[in-house]
């Protein structure tokens, strides 16, 4: 009598090298980040299953809401909305402070001139992405070329789950910031504080910190004083 062989157990995807997202439904990619890249046989890579990651996509200045707006729009057209599951601006709230003294609400980006996208990444929708109008491209690794100078292709490199949680938890977290339309050498008048109804001029801006100095008239003297921009109003 033959016995059978002992079954082999599954071995699972190492959890510190996968960000704990959900799995999109059956498909035969891989889960590898490259999907040019030849790694084992056919069937071992069919029996990997697709894991969608954070990626940091580089856009053109100013264009995040309209990238946003014409990736999730080109997803669906394409068949890939399967797959590309999320697209994030992370912001966090602000004030903006007009030149009238009134104050504006708005959202302040964390991180300028990036998009975050969460995705299963293949050759369709790595295309899809990069095809968009106003992307520059993934952020990742280039490949430099054997020869020549010129730039190699980029492969996309996903965001850690340390990545991705500090990025979401710092614009959950971080509070307002006040913000001014002023440069060196504007003319201000303060409207509340000891330096009530002085005018001066702007020598340094901290945006940061919601404040700035300016040179005061005080006893016939210019003196630098620290103001915060809720102290001040702009001068045409």
């Amino acid at each position: 009598m033959t016995l059978p062989p002992p079954a082999v157990p599954e071995i699972e995807p190492d959890a510190l090298e996968v960000l704990e997202l959900p799995a999109v439904g059956p498909g035969p990619g891989a889960e590898s980040t490259d999907p040019s890249a030849e790694g084992g046989a056919e069937g071992t890579e069919a029996a990997k299953p697709q894991v969608a990651r954070w990626f940091a996509v580089q856009v053109a200045s100013s264009c995040e809401k309209k990238v946003k707006a014409t990736l999730e729009q080109r997803a669906v057209t394409l068949g890939v909305s399967n797959r590309i599951l999320e697209i994030e601006i992370p912001q966090t709230p602000g004030v903006k402070l007009k030149k009238d003294g009134s104050r504006q609400s708005i959202e302040e980006k964390v991180f300028p001139g990036y998009v975050l996208v969460r995705m299963v990444l293949d050759e369709d929708t790595m295309m899809a992405v990069r095809s968009t109008p106003n992307v520059i491209n993934f952020v990742g690794q280039e490949e430099r070329r054997a020869t020549g100078k010129a730039r190699g292709h980029i492969r996309p490199r996903p965001l850690s789950r340390q990545e991705v949680d500090r990025i979401f938890k710092r614009a959950a977290e971080k509070k307002p910031v006040l913000k001014v339309d002023l440069t060196e050498g504007d003319q201000i008048l303060v409207t509340a504080g000891p330096f009530k109804d002085f005018q001066g001029e702007v020598i340094e801006v901290s945006g940061e910190r919601s404040k700035l100095k300016a040179l005061l008239s005080i006893f016939g003297r210019e003196t630098p004083v620290e103001l915060e921009f809720s102290q001040i109003s702009k001068q045409s």
